[in-house]
Order: structure tokens, then sequence, then C-alpha cells
């Protein structure tokens, strides 16, 4: 039997004319586009059970929006184009629960010591609960959190100048409280 691409193009059937929304011409589009579509995901997903899952939903995406396809391309390149991004979907989503496997199999880290133990038993925390509350926030959101004297200012609702001079306050008390001048 000769391939498509063998066949002279005076000897190829002409394509098929489908309505839109038509519950038989989208079975008929069903039997006569299936085999093709299949091939197509085996090469596409190397396995013929994942190719017939994504060809399943291939056309169960199709026939969804069946009503809405247009004839002005084919069909079949219609429901080719389905399978594509159903098989790139399908390839994603492999790759992933690939990566959350991996994580599963590598467990929970150990928990470490709990911050807010650590935290209440230092000397620092000792310190900062001498210092007036709107330093202690400053200091708090720049070294346990990160921020910036921007981000602070912004949490805080104060101009950024306000801010370096509540650290640098905040600094200075906590040093003479540790004995830590430098």
């Amino acid at each position: 039997m000769a391939s498509i691409e063998e066949t002279p193009l005076e000897a190829r059937p002409a394509p098929e004319s489908y309505e839109p929304g038509s519950e038989a011409d989208f079975e008929r589009l069903y039997r006569n586009s299936y085999r093709r579509i299949l091939g197509t995901l085996i090469t596409l997903v190397r396995d013929r059970a994942t190719a017939e899952d994504c060809a399943q939903e291939t056309y169960e995406r199709a026939y969804r929006h069946w009503k809405d396809w247009r004839p002005n391309a084919s069909a079949e390149a219609w429901l080719h184009r389905i399978a594509i991004n159903v098989a790139i979907s399908d390839r994603r989503y492999q790759r992933l629960r690939q990566a959350g496997e991996v994580v599963r199999r590598l467990g929970r880290p150990a928990p470490g010591p709990d911050p807010s133990v650590v935290a209440e038993r230092s000397d620092v925390l000792k310190a900062m609960k001498k210092l007036p509350p709107k330093q202690a926030a400053a200091l708090v959101l720049r070294h346990y959190h990160g921020y910036s004297n921007r981000e602070i200012a912004s949490a805080l609702g104060v101009p950024e100048q306000t801010v370096a001079s509540r650290l640098a306050a905040a600094r200075k008390q906590l040093q003479a409280v540790l004995g830590q001048r430098s």
C-alpha cells in the first residue's frame, strides 16, 4: 500500500467535508482520523498507552470546541494541532511528576531549631526588649527579614530617612546594652 507521500496529488481523495457542531460529522471525523492522530501521538510521546490517553484527551477537547471549529482549515489539521498541544502538555506534566517523585523520595529535611525558641533565649532579644517599639520594629524588619530601608519605610508608613535614623539609634543602644562597642 502506497503512503500518502507516494500517491500522486490527482489520486488523493478530496478532504472530507464536515459541518461544525454536527454530532454525526464529529463521529465520522473521529472514525476517519483516529489512527493517524494516534500515530502522531505515539511518535511524540513514545509510549502507546500514554499516546492513547492523549488521543482521548485530544478528542474530548475537540468535541468541546467542535461547534467553534472553522472549516477554513481541514478538520484533521485542527485535530493534529490539538493533539500536539496535548502531547506537549503531557510531557510537561510528566517532567513535573518526575520532579515531585524525586522530592518525595528525598523526603522532608530534618527540622532545624525553632527560630522563635532561639530568639527567646538570645541575649539580643533581651536587649531588644529595652528598645523603643519603633526602633525594634525597624531592626527586626532589617535583620530578621532582610528588608531594605525603602521596604521598611513602606511597611511602617514613614520616610526612608526616619528608618535610617531608627536603625542607627537602635544599633547604638544595642551595642551599649550588649557591651559590643565598635
